[in-house]
């Protein structure tokens, strides 16, 4: 790391231009290749996978994007009245008459009485367009949207919904980007009074981000990657990579201070600080790569997305950003620090404070205070039993939202399951089938939870049937999914019996429930995965047993409270549509899995960064609770700085009007939150005092056998550790300036 750190500021020049020219091809390439998103949910080898596939092959350009036009009259006046009538047809022959457009279904044709309310006020068309909605333009979804929007007036209102429509009401990360980087701004001045310094943490992530956000576009041409992968890489390339580059600028400056040449401090800094960046960058990848242990396209994407932007931000921190100190030069330090070292010389920067008396107090009160974190972090957690995954849809939208709008005309004029109908697909190998499958729509209308069934369709070979099942509840609903159960479970079992027919249930809400039951059995594995994977670096970088243990702990207990706060924001509606978040509904079945990748590989961040300072000062005292305390002093206030700039650019994600994006913002901000300001900085030094010299132990036959890893280099620690039990000697300084500090501390701490 020290020879990286010194060629990057050696050819400081070439190592900026470097990362520009980077970042300005990528951008260039992304933009000319243009996206490629997916958000694919199916899952091979599930029912409604299956029933998906066999419905593309008997129906081949059944499957173009359809969307709906809903209109709906004021009181007094029906959908059926001439200038109504005439209004409506003129604007649908319009919509018809687009390229982007197949076919549109009228409820003024014949067979369209079921598209009319039985109050005659509320009608809808089906508008078919040629492509899937991943590859229609925006703008020619946002033609159709002015065209329909045009024919509404004082006495009638349209309104559009589907997925191809949704792209007109676009999600952007700009504000939310805006607004975390300005706030992150002056946390950083308010904590370095340098505006240079300040601004540095910023550049090298920004740079870092924007490369990586390019990457996932052209990523996106490669293989399966969500639309919402680059606004989550984007919100976790921000946070850490401001992070990392504060704890970076916070080392050199505390080089600078100690008199050291800008070079010197700058090489110091990345050889000690950067390792524990690199080693914490590392952790956050593992984590994220472990989604691939799922086998789900659409998590591989993401993982592999997020991925790609936390090696970017690592890689920038330890190149980029010491090239840039280089270029700032002593102006790292605000004015009246630059004065104070020209007048007084280096002095040691020593742990006085809020934050050498709350390490002290947290000494004085270990049983005290670790309770009072226990029953914090378990009522938070609480509501994460009522957690009921399934996947929003244009339902949960901003009330003011024109998708919102029509899906509640719609659930209001044919009931809620018109916004999700079931449908029902097989194979049809005789006269028996057909009369079995006449047989079978009469046995769903008696069926408890059906509202409606579609005449059955038949392919133009006559081999592949399909009807469709309207539910009476809607598409997010428990009833919805407990009668997808019952249809697979027990009726279509028996209407098959004495035929041929194998019917597989498909649609939105089958697809979806598929895909949950998918995750969560797949889920121990994932969690297991990470958690062991995590556990094994922590114990090779520390020695120890316990501490991987009592990490591993408070990484669940950090996921089980930030789930609490979204169940209650999100599936309870504490706040939501106060928030700009839409109505309450389900937690998406995905969003468990990304988020333990990321929380957990987060989490680690803050233990890295706290453990490792306590760790050095135990392997230079071999006393537990002095280890502790001054670890505790040394870092709770750049950790709570780097929290609160996290949890800033997460909370600013809110306003990207995307509720997945939202629902990882507030989710990550409050693990951040409370694992900053109460794991790591109250329960995990309560418990290390409470557990004495335990904290260290390792046997020595697992001693003997594992590599030796270091977090900071070997020049920073004792030269030879102790045996286990032992106490290990005091570090032989080289460096006067150093000795000075660490004798001070010393007095401080004890």
């Amino acid at each position: 790391m020290a020879a990286l750190a010194r060629w990057c500021v050696r050819h400081r020049l070439v190592t900026v231009l470097f990362w520009l020219l980077a970042l300005g091809g990528a951008a260039t390439a992304a933009a000319v290749a243009g996206t490629a998103y997916s958000n694919d949910y199916e899952v091979p080898g599930t029912e409604s996978g299956r029933a998906s596939a066999l419905l593309d092959k008997g129906f081949h350009g059944l499957g173009g994007d359809s969307d709906t036009v809903v209109w709906r009259t004021g009181p007094g006046t029906s959908v059926r009245a001439a200038d109504v009538e005439q209004t409506m047809s003129d604007t649908l022959d319009r919509i018809a008459a687009q390229p982007a457009v197949a076919s549109v279904t009228s409820p003024y044709g014949d067979g369209g009485a079921a598209r009319i309310s039985q109050d005659g006020r509320t009608a809808y068309a089906t508008v078919t367009f040629r492509e899937q909605a991943d590859d229609i333009a925006e703008a020619d979804a946002r033609r159709v949207v002015d065209t329909a929007k045009a024919a509404g007036s004082s006495g009638l209102r349209v309104e559009l919904g589907g997925t191809a429509i949704g792209l007109t009401e676009s999600k952007s990360a700009q504000v939310a980007e805006i607004v975390g980087v300005a706030v992150a701004a002056v946390v950083l001045f308010l904590a370095f009074g340098s505006l240079a310094a300040s601004a540095l943490p910023i550049a090298t992530a920004l740079v870092s981000v924007g490369t990586a956000y390019a990457g996932i576009v052209l990523l996106g041409h490669v293989m399966t990657v969500a639309d919402f992968a680059p606004m989550l890489g984007t919100l976790i390339g921000l946070g850490v990579g401001i992070d990392y580059a504060l704890f970076i600028v916070t080392r050199h400056r505390k080089g600078l201070k100690r008199g050291l040449p800008v070079a010197v401090a700058a090489e110091r800094a990345v050889a000690t600080t950067g390792r524990a960046v690199v080693f914490a960058g590392a952790t956050v990848c593992i984590a994220l790569l472990g989604m691939l242990i799922l086998r789900l396209s659409f998590l591989g994407g993401v993982a592999i997305a997020a991925s790609l932007t936390v090696v970017l931000t690592v890689a920038a921190a330890v190149t980029l950003l010491p090239a840039l100190l280089s270029f700032i030069g002593p102006r790292a330090l605000g004015r009246r620090e630059r004065r104070r070292l020209a007048e007084h010389g280096p002095e040691p920067e020593l742990p006085t404070g809020l934050a050498a008396r709350w390490a002290a107090f947290v000494e004085r009160h270990p049983k005290l205070l670790g309770s009072l974190a226990v029953v914090v972090m378990a009522v938070l957690a609480l509501p994460t039993l009522a957690l009921h995954l399934g996947t929003s849809d244009q339902g949960n939208n901003p009330a003011k939202a024109t998708t919102r709008q029509a899906y509640d005309l719609l659930a209001d004029g044919f009931g809620p399951g018109v916004n999700g109908p079931l449908t029902l697909v097989s194979e049809v190998y005789g006269a028996g089938d057909r009369v079995a499958l006449d047989g079978l729509g009469t046995v769903l209308r008696t069926t408890e939870g059906v509202a409606s069934v579609s005449p059955v369709t038949y392919a133009e070979n006559g081999r592949t049937a399909f009807l469709t099942v309207v539910p009476r509840s809607a598409p997010q609903s428990e009833a919805t999914s407990a009668l997808v159960d019952r249809l697979r479970g027990d009726v279509l079992p028996k209407a098959e019996a004495d035929s041929s027919l194998d019917v597989r249930v498909g649609g939105v809400t089958a697809s979806y429930d598929d895909f949950a039951e998918v995750i969560v059995g797949k889920l121990p594995l994932f969690v297991g995965a990470v958690i062991g994977l995590g556990c094994v670096l922590l114990l090779l970088a520390f020695r120890s047993v316990g501490i991987p243990l009592k990490a591993a702990v408070m990484n669940v207990a950090a996921v089980a409270a930030a789930f609490g706060v979204v169940v209650v924001v999100f599936q309870w509606g504490w706040g939501s549509e106060l928030l700009g978040l839409g109505r309450a509904g389900p937690i998406e079945p995905f969003l468990p899995v990304i988020m333990v990748s990321v929380l957990f590989g987060l989490s680690m961040d803050y233990q890295v960064f706290l453990v490792s300072r306590m760790y050095e000062e135990w392997l230079e005292t071999g006393d537990n609770r002095r280890a502790v305390r001054v670890g505790l002093a040394e870092t709770s206030r750049v950790i709570n700085s780097a929290a609160v700039i996290m949890i800033s650019v997460f909370l600013a994600f809110v306003l990207s009007g995307d509720r997945v994006i939202a629902m990882f913002g507030i989710a990550l901000a409050a693990a951040v939150a409370l694992d900053a300001f109460v794991l790591r900085t109250l329960l995990v030094p309560a418990l290390m005092h409470l557990l004495g010299g335990a904290n260290w132990w390792l046997p020595r036959s697992l001693d003997r056998l594992l590599p030796r890893i270091s977090i900071e280099p070997p020049e920073c620690r004792s030269n030879v550790r102790a045996p286990s039990g032992s106490i290990p000697g005091q570090r032989e300084t080289t460096d006067d300036t150093d000795g000075v500090e660490d004798r001070n501390v010393r007095h401080i701490a004890g």
